[in-house]
């Protein structure tokens, strides 16, 4: 029951290549930097990642990408001004791209968590984006298909922890976070701090410990979260 390892080499220990990795993010509220970079130092290549974004100057999702290791992308804002990693990878034909609906992606990782194994929605019909989908008329409305996005490993970012895993977040670091959490097989959480357990209120905690493999303790600078 207990779900602290004692470094960060620890945490992402045993991740392999080719694994599906959610990251989770929304800018930097919520990008676990230092999970991110123990994974850079722990060599794993031919990686997914699913993320909101496809990383931001130099550090965090965009170092990862400079590394060469990341085989796809799945997200829904793959350029922003700071994203020249990604830009320069891309332009060069040397990453894949699956752009995602912002609310279609969030939900394809929460229908994963949830067991769900595929749902119609609206976004996107008649877009490119459905191009090769399932499409349906539902009273009066078309949608598309969607399936769930499962993954090898989780990584997130949560502010309290105990022992147990349950987690508490800090105001929006808390987006990805939870359903991340719920739709991978290893799924590990960078913290600020353990309490003792019995020390969360029940009613704060976000992601049950059940959702989380490993917790590690990490303090960063990041830039400001939005």
């Amino acid at each position: 029951m207990d779900k602290i390892v004692p470094t960060l080499e620890a945490a992402v220990a045993g991740i392999p290549d080719g694994a599906t990795v959610l990251v989770g993010g929304f800018g930097t509220a919520g990008m676990p930097f230092a999970l991110i970079d123990a994974l850079i130092a722990q060599g794993a290549g031919d990686l997914t990642i699913v993320s909101n974004n496809a990383g931001n100057a130099d550090t965090g999702l965009a170092a990862l990408l400079a590394t060469g290791r990341v085989r796809k992308v799945i997200c829904s804002f793959p350029r922003q001004h700071d994203s020249w990693v990604f830009d320069g990878l891309y332009r060069s034909g040397e990453i894949e791209l699956e752009v995602v609906p912002q609310g279609n992606l969030a939900e394809r990782i929460r229908a994963a968590g949830a067991g769900i194994g595929a749902f119609f929605t609206p976004t996107g019909y008649g877009t490119l984006l459905a191009e090769g989908k399932e499409t349906r008329r539902i009273d009066g409305r078309d949608y598309v298909l969607e399936y769930p996005i499962h993954a090898d490993v989780a990584l997130i970012k949560a502010k309290t922890a105990d022992r147990h895993g349950n987690l508490v977040y800090n105001k929006t670091a808390r987006n990805f976070g939870p359903i991340m959490a719920s739709a991978a097989k290893l799924s590990i959480a960078q913290v600020s701090e353990v309490v003792p357990l019995g020390a969360l209120d029940p009613e704060s905690v976000v992601t049950p410990g059940i959702f989380v493999s490993r917790v590690v303790v990490a303090h960063e600078e990041t830039p400001p979260s939005w």
